[in-house]
């Protein structure tokens, strides 16, 4: 038999009220109760029920952790350290898979139904509409990998995707490539757009260069590998920055299906920088994205809107940094 809440309050010789307030955050109880309480359940082996707590409190301490692309491997990553980093605050990750969602209504009214206290939205491709239905419900919510904004709707932690582009465009100016492309994630999304539009900002101050751009289906190495192979159909660029590392790997593949030799014929540029494209085998020059410390903000920053939910929505910004592996021809 599983021990009741009950069963410690006649083993400690105290009221159920007395154990009750033990085992809830910043209730009053003393000293001495406390350790007497805490014997008595150790003893039965009794896990406070959170669930019938938060009937009382009326705070589940549940916060939603939603996305939408779970074909891509750094999303392992993503979803290790949101886990960990939410149960050391002692809150509850709740995974929900959107890949398939297209109306945030829908997604708003599934979450409440868990009376979640607040939401992680950590996507790059979600319009910004997702994460401001939560917050005109008063849910509170992060918007982890958005798109940047000086005055955005909902608080936004991640990195500057136009600046990314930039530099992704300097560091292919810089080896002499003269004819280059874009090949980018979901046309729809908005870090592909913004890393677009940054890589054609730092390449229009060289008019030399020529520039072209294309996108794949989704953020996955099967979508990489097949905008690749439809490119190799006609003339390639000398280097492509891909919008992901996981499409630069597929792009590898396609690119070596097709006989050709990377970085000698073509070169390839990613971005995330995650554990795969630092394999040997693979060895993928990239942009770094900050994952951990974005991560470990957006976490203290939600369990800081569970104190004050109607804080003021802010964006926090993350500097990225060239990882330079074998995928790319050496500086001039």
């Amino acid at each position: 038999m599983v021990a009741t809440l009950k069963d410690v309050a006649i083993k400690a010789g105290v009221s159920t009220s007395a154990v009750s307030r033990t085992f809830t955050d910043g209730a009053s109880v003393s000293d001495k109760m406390r350790r007497k309480v805490e014997k008595a359940a150790a003893d039965l082996g009794y896990s406070p029920n959170f669930l019938a707590r938060s009937l009382t409190t009326r705070r589940t301490k549940l916060i939603g952790l939603v996305s939408n692309n779970f074909h891509n491997p750094i999303f392992l990553q993503v979803f290790d350290l949101f886990t960990k980093g939410l149960q050391d605050r002692g809150l509850r990750p709740l995974l929900v898979n959107l890949s398939s969602e297209t109306d945030p209504e829908h997604s708003v009214q599934m979450l409440n139904q868990y009376s979640v206290d607040g939401v992680v939205v950590a996507s790059s491709t979600l319009p910004p509409a997702f994460s401001k239905a939560f917050r005109d419900k008063r849910i509170p919510v992060v918007n982890t990998f958005g798109r940047y904004s000086s005055s955005p709707e909902v608080h936004v932690v991640g990195i500057d995707n136009a600046e990314a582009g930039r530099m992704a465009a300097q560091t292919l100016v810089a080896r002499g490539y003269k004819n280059v492309a874009f090949l980018g994630g979901p046309e729809a999304a908005t870090s592909t757009q913004d890393r677009l539009k940054g890589f054609l900002e730092g390449l229009s101050q060289h008019p030399d260069v020529t520039v072209s751009h294309s996108f794949a289906t989704d953020y996955s190495f099967q979508a990489g590998r097949s905008e690749m192979l439809r490119l190799t159909e006609s003339d390639l660029a000398e280097a492509y920055f891909c919008g992901d590392d996981v499409l630069s790997i597929g792009v590898l593949s396609a690119i070596k299906d097709a006989g050709l030799k990377v970085p000698g014929d073509i070169g390839v540029i990613g971005f995330n920088d995650m554990e795969m494209s630092s394999w040997e085998n693979i060895a993928l020059t990239t942009i770094h994205q900050p994952i951990k410390q974005i991560i470990n903000s957006s976490v203290e920053l939600m369990t800081a809107m569970l104190d004050e939910p109607d804080r003021y929505p802010e964006a926090r910004l993350f500097p990225c940094r060239i990882i330079e592996r074998e995928t790319l021809r050496p500086l001039l």
